[in-house]
């Protein structure tokens, strides 16, 4: 045994067993959606099936699929009726364009997957924002014939040059949006907080987390004095009338994908169902006196739910690439991983196998983080304040624009045309890397981005 471990020590010597050890280590996240990974960089990757579902997850995952896809259509029609009197769009799809990030709006009259929560200060009992009068929590830019849409959007995109300590330099761009013709006078001191669509991959994994895991990652007042908090945002469940753990959305606003689901219909189409089964317009003049609510079924909202739940996640690519793991290395190095937690696994999953005991790597802790005020909407969301965002998942990132194309862009209002500007817009807890990052050469700068392009 001692004549092996020598025999050991010396091969380590002289053939470098310790940069083996760490292409192991660089590998290990190959597979970021662990077993319902999957390979490839075409347009529909986002749209494919976890490779590990039985045949009977996979015939349900095509039918969710047509649910996922359905087009809704104005009352009284037998098939998908129900749409408005107000909404945003007309489909799930509209706003997830191929399951992937919303693309930003070019034109005002049809806004895709960005969205205006709106609020008055305070909050519901329940701790959430408290709804504008006549216009509820979200905006509905959209209206039936007959109807008036609630208000409408403008923008307005103002611009800011930053340097790189080299000397580099980059501009930022932000759009500033404004609510206009208002079907009511609003009142004068709302809020508003502009939300792109994210990608929906992975989120059966996300809820298969175990709330503990979270939880040990939460350091709310930075008691070991990093300068990272990492806060947990407990929502309103309305299927327990109690408190749960936030797991989706930008502010981890919903606990969990039936009822992020429900509300989507709700909110977004105009759709009762089970769960929310008043109009999203009731008490306002755009309501219709059609008493066919709710307008889907328990079975519909569960399988457009599962369709979420079930897709693959593209596995990583380039990952023996010398710059690609030159920008992993700097990753770490600069302490990203302290909000883009790496890696989980994945508890036994309620009802889906397939989601359960994963070895995932979602880089992202699922927790709040204050990220300064360049990013901030000045409106809470039951425990997030206005500063505050959930760190979002990064797996499928590199695939961004070749799902959505050259306007899918980055962060929460769609600001961030690159990865680049994304990095530098972000500031608060994560102002030292950010910071650290500006003062990387060029070489450093694009290895980084390269790495988050593998994901």
């Amino acid at each position: 045994m001692r004549l092996n471990v020598v025999l050991f020590a010396l091969v380590c010597a002289f053939f470098g067993c310790k940069n083996e050890v760490t292409v192991l280590e660089e590998v290990e996240d190959l597979k970021l959606g662990g077993e319902t990974s999957i390979t490839g960089t075409f347009i529909k990757i986002f749209e494919q099936p976890a490779p590990n579902l039985s045949s009977t997850e996979l015939d349900f995952h095509r039918d969710a699929d047509k649910a996922f896809g359905d087009i809704f259509v104005t009352a009284p029609n037998f098939i998908n009726g129900g749409l408005g009197p107000v909404f945003n769009q007309n489909s799930c799809e509209s706003c997830h364009l191929s399951n992937g990030r919303s693309p930003f709006p070019i034109d005002a009259n049809d806004l895709r997957g960005l969205l205006i929560r709106i609020s008055v200060p305070g909050a519901e009992p329940t701790g959430e924002p408290l709804g504008i009068p006549n216009f509820g929590g979200q905006l509905q830019t959209k209206a039936l014939f007959g109807k008036k849409a609630e208000a409408k959007l403008e923008w307005q995109h103002y611009s800011a040059t930053l340097q790189y300590v080299d000397g580099d330099q980059i501009t930022l761009t932000k759009p500033n949006f404004s609510l206009v013709n208002p079907y009511l006078p609003l009142p004068d001191h709302y809020l508003m907080s502009p939300r792109i669509a994210p990608p929906v991959i992975g989120l059966g994994l996300i809820e298969a987390i175990s709330e503990s895991d979270i939880l040990t990652l939460a350091d709310p007042d930075d008691s070991d004095a990093d300068g990272i908090s990492g806060k947990a945002n407990w929502v309103w469940d309305h299927h327990t009338n109690g408190r749960s753990l936030g797991r989706f959305g930008w502010k981890a606003g919903q606990p969990s994908l039936l009822q992020q689901t429900a509300g989507a219909y709700n909110q977004d189409m105009g759709i009762t169902n089970p769960r929310f089964p008043i109009e999203n317009c009731f008490g306002q003049s755009q309501m219709d006196n059609i008493m066919d609510d709710p307008e889907i079924d328990e079975n519909t909202l569960k399988a457009a739910t599962f369709y979420t739940q079930s897709l693959a996640i593209p596995q990583r690519r380039n990952t023996t690439d010398p710059q690609v793991r030159k920008g992993k290395k700097l990753f770490y190095d600069l302490n990203c991983t302290a909000c883009h937690q790496p890696k989980f696994v994945t508890g036994t999953h309620a009802e889906y196998s397939f989601l359960s005991n994963q070895k995932i790597f979602p880089y992202s802790d699922l927790l709040l983080h204050d990220m300064g005020d360049g990013l901030a909407d000045n409106r809470s969301e039951f425990d997030a304040n206005g500063n505050e965002w959930r760190t979002p998942p990064l797996w499928g990132l590199g695939l961004t624009k070749i799902v959505g194309g050259p306007n899918a862009n980055y962060l929460h209002d769609g600001r961030a045309k690159t990865l680049e500007e994304a990095i530098m817009w972000h500031g608060g807890e994560s102002e030292t890397s950010k910071e650290n990052f500006r003062k990387l050469s060029k070489t450093d700068r694009l290895a980084l981005v390269k790495f988050l392009e593998s994901l």
